[in-house]
């Protein structure tokens, strides 16, 4: 799945959830998920900060977590699909918690609407 990890690699700017604001999201500074070739990377929101491993899809990326929320140790599971306007559009869930829908814009034109 070379092309979906070409498209994908990079750093994407996390603009928008169903569960939490714009003000939680970017509370310890702008929330992200990147992702390499590789399909290795991390995420930051809130106060997560986060290790994800993804495996590639036709349409996008399937992830595990791993990482920090205010200092207790967390995890969980993600997907996200490329859409034609070229923003992620997924699902974030921590286990045993809390889940959320995402849209995240490439980090180069974050400021614009997805």
């Amino acid at each position: 799945m070379a092309g979906i990890a070409d498209r994908l690699a990079g750093k994407w700017r996390i603009v928008e959830t169903a569960a939490w604001d714009k003000q939680h999201l970017d509370l310890c500074g702008p929330a992200f998920i990147e992702i390499d070739r590789q399909g290795q990377g991390e995420m930051a929101f809130g106060a997560l900060e986060a290790a994800v491993d993804c495996g590639f899809t036709p349409k996008g990326i399937d992830f595990e977590w791993n990482g920090a929320d205010e200092g207790d140790q967390v995890s969980g599971n993600g997907w996200a699909d490329l859409r034609e306007d070229g923003c992620l559009e997924g699902e974030i869930a921590y286990n045993n918690g809390d889940e959320t829908t995402f849209i995240a814009a490439p980090w180069a034109r974050f400021s614009a609407p997805c």
